[in-house]
């Protein structure tokens, strides 16, 4: 069974400094894109993070600073990006919790504004848990009965992460063929921030965190107002402040 697609989907890959999406930068950026007639563009990009790339992080993915030294900035990059995944839907493997997140931060860094919202973001690792619980290379010999070569190049990890998920939809016809059954399938589109420090229940804001957890944010808000500020005092992504700020708007647009 082939994905059925009305708009193209983006699979991408990160490799970045760290996993901290509030302080880590992006150093290798890769995006399979793919089209609804089953076409494929690729786009990869070395990135200067403008900071030090840990050793930790370098032993792992085997970029180091002078690889970056010349590379552009994501500032720099952020609009080509941007068009490269305009009108597509987005995907990967983690890409929910990490991928996304980082690279719509790195996109406010930049101040670029990107419509995330309105996309469907499916996450191939959140099938893959959900049926068997293993790593990338290991969902790539189990579902594509292949070894992944060049495992931590971003171009490698994004195209085995297409090829993944067009085996999960051999395997698993129940996820339905479009990114939006997928999506609805794990879960994924409950999820308000990419931090997930809000998410839906029942249609309705809730912290997803701390002393609220499960309480409406609308109503917490109105009897804790300086909770808001703590927020966004506090070491948050942009995009959970960004949401919260949106959640306290249409609580006063509501008065």
């Amino acid at each position: 069974m082939r994905l059925q697609l009305t708009q193209p989907i983006c699979f991408i890959d990160l490799e970045t400094t760290g996993i901290n999406v509030s302080l880590d930068k992006i150093v290798e950026i890769a995006i399979v894109k793919i089209m609804p007639d089953g076409t494929k563009q690729v786009k990869r990009k070395l990135v200067n993070p403008e900071m030090p790339i840990p050793k930790v992080a370098s032993d792992i993915h085997g970029i180091s600073d002078a690889m970056v030294k010349e590379a552009p900035t994501f500032k720099q990059i952020a609009n080509e990006i941007k068009q490269f995944i305009e009108l597509s839907d987005l995907a990967g493997y983690n890409s929910n919790r990490f991928d996304i997140p980082m690279l719509n931060e790195e996109f406010l860094r930049a101040g670029i504004s990107v419509d995330i919202e309105n996309r469907k973001l499916l996450d191939v690792q959140k099938v893959y848990h959900m049926m068997e619980q293993r790593t990338l290379s290991a969902a790539y010999k189990f579902y594509c009965h292949k070894n992944l070569e060049d495992a931590h190049s971003a171009e490698a990890d994004a195209s085995a992460t297409w090829e993944i998920l067009e085996a999960q939809l051999e395997k698993y016809p129940q996820m339905g063929s479009t990114v939006e059954t997928v999506v609805k399938f794990t879960g994924e589109d409950q999820i308000i921030d990419f931090a997930r420090r809000f998410v839906f229940e029942n249609g309705v804001e809730v912290f997803n965190f701390g002393k609220h957890k499960g309480k409406p944010v609308i109503q917490v808000l109105k009897e804790e107002p300086q909770y808001y500020d703590w927020m966004m005092k506090g070491d948050f992504a942009l995009h959970t402040k960004q949401k919260l700020t949106e959640i306290l708007n249409k609580t006063i647009l509501n008065k």
